[in-house]
This record gives C-alpha cells, structure tokens and sequence, in this order.
C-alpha cells in the first residue's frame, strides 16, 4: 500500500480517486467544495483540511480546470514551503508557459514535478483506462508509475521537461476538436440530404474513420447528446486557444485552428458553454450558405 493525496475532484479526478482507494492505496482527498470529499471519505479516503496538508502524503496528483487554478493552488501561495522531498504530479491540461513556470517553482522549493495530462472521458477514468501522457525526470515518473497504473490504460513516457506532455494533450485536444467540427459538417450535410445520420456516422466509424473520437463524438452528434458535458465547450475553446498558442510560440499558423477558435467562440455567445463541446454541431445544423 502507497498514500498519496487527490487534490481536485470533478468527474475526472473524482473517478480517479474512487480507482486508488479501490486498488487499496491510502489516499487523502482536497476539493473546494465539500460533497466530492465527502462521497470520498464514505468511500474509504482521508479528508484534508488544506492542499499543503496534501504534501504530507509524499506524492500528490491533481486535477484542476486551468492554468488560473493550477497557479492559484501551487504557484501563489505557500503550500510548496513545507514539501520539500514531495512529488506533485499536475493532470491538468495546461499551457507550455505555465508548465514552465510550474516546473522552476517547484524545483526552486525542492519538490518533484511531473506533468501528466490524460485522454479519456469520464468514462474511461471510471474504468481506470486513461492514456497518461507523463513527461518529467525518469525517477519522478518511476515514484508515479504504481498510481498511473491504477488509473491508465498506458502510460506514455513523452521527455523530461513537462512542458513536453502538454504539447502532446494540446495536440490531441486540437485534433478532437478538428474532429468534431468535421463531423458536425458531415453530419448537416446528411441530414439535409435526407440521410440517416446515425447510420451515417456507424458507416464511417465502422470503416473510414474507426477510432473513439469520431465514435463517441459522432454519435452525441448524430443523436444532439450535449448533457451531462463530458467535456464542456468552456473548456474545448481554452484548448484551442492554448494550440494556437503553441503553434504562435513556435513560428506557425494554423488555419484550422483559426476557424476553431471562431466556432467555438461562436458557441459561447449562443449559451452553450456548459454544453458537451460537440455541441457546436447544433450551430452547423443552423448554418445556409448565403
């Protein structure tokens, strides 16, 4: 049995605490908001009074919305002064300056870093098959790997700068939202021409495109499924944002990230920001060619 500490318990990180108490791990628990920690404690874990009692734990996962967070929790407060010889493994998606300025901060105070962003849904997490995305020195990464087995699938071992395992999930991020887009399109265009649009997309997923980003958001297309969000559109266009970011910091454009960008943006003034991101498909539904 190892302890560690889960800070931050929405769907995601909430899915992943259920896993380690359940693989038998000691496992305490910090929320903002107080009924996820107390779902877990029934569960088995150990209620924290702060995020720098987390530290106590020796290694700390957690799981927050943004840049905003990650930085409010870790980087602009004190909870690093007493964590010297801890491990604080950051699943958030983030940005690369971010990851940076993470990574110096917590080496200046002595404590491990590594970044781990994951693929998957909430229902992946709840079945412990995410793909971990780890990037950090190869013995913070080792000190991780018993819990990263616990809740992934895979874990895929990116570099030794952080920064390297945001890329990668800002990638995949954007590639999923390319995706959805595409099949918002192809789905309008069906459904216009009288096609079955459910059977369109088991067509295409079954053979062209196989693969769960176009079959699991091709079908919360086809059948308008925007709630519960397993991903909401706030959140899609943060991670557009940050690869048009990447692609500025490394001297490229990117055209389809542009169009994105105006979609999602689109999406927000229309109220869908606590919506599945797929639900820009309702906007393409709506859209004539004059």
């Amino acid at each position: 049995m190892s302890t560690i500490a889960v800070i931050g318990l929405g769907a995601m990180g909430k899915a992943m605490a259920h896993n380690l108490v359940a693989a038998g791990h000691e496992v305490s628990v910090w929320n903002r908001s107080p009924q996820p920690v107390q779902e877990l404690t029934a569960a088995g874990a150990r209620p924290l009074g702060s995020v720098a009692q987390a530290f106590e734990s020796g290694v700390v996962l957690s799981m927050l919305a943004d840049d905003h967070a990650v930085a409010e929790t870790f980087l602009e407060s004190e909870v690093l002064a007493a964590a010297r010889g801890a491990l604080h493994v950051n699943l958030a998606t983030v940005s690369t300056q971010l990851a940076d300025r993470a990574a110096a901060f917590h080496a200046e105070h002595g404590v491990g870093y590594v970044a781990a962003p994951v693929f998957g849904r909430v229902a992946v997490a709840q079945a412990g098959q995410l793909q971990v995305l780890a990037a950090g020195t190869g013995d913070h990464i080792d000190r991780a790997q018993t819990f990263f087995d616990v809740i992934g699938a895979r874990t895929w071992r990116l570099g030794d700068a952080p920064r390297q395992a945001n890329v990668v999930k800002i990638i995949g991020n954007f590639l999923i939202a390319s995706a959805i887009q595409s099949l918002s399109e192809a789905v309008s265009m069906a459904e216009r021409s009288g096609v079955n649009s459910e059977l369109l997309v088991d067509l295409l997923t079954s053979t062209l495109f196989q693969g769960p980003a176009y079959s699991s958001y091709g079908k919360l297309i086809a059948t308008s499924t925007y709630q519960p969000a397993g991903f909401t559109t706030t959140l899609g266009r943060k991670d557009v944002g940050l690869a048009l970011d990447v692609a500025a910091d490394t001297g490229l454009r990117l055209p389809i990230g542009e169009v994105l960008r105006a979609v999602l943006d689109e999406a927000l003034a229309n109220g869908q920001a606590e919506l599945d991101w797929s639900s820009i498909a309702d906007l393409q539904r709506a859209r004539d060619a004059t």
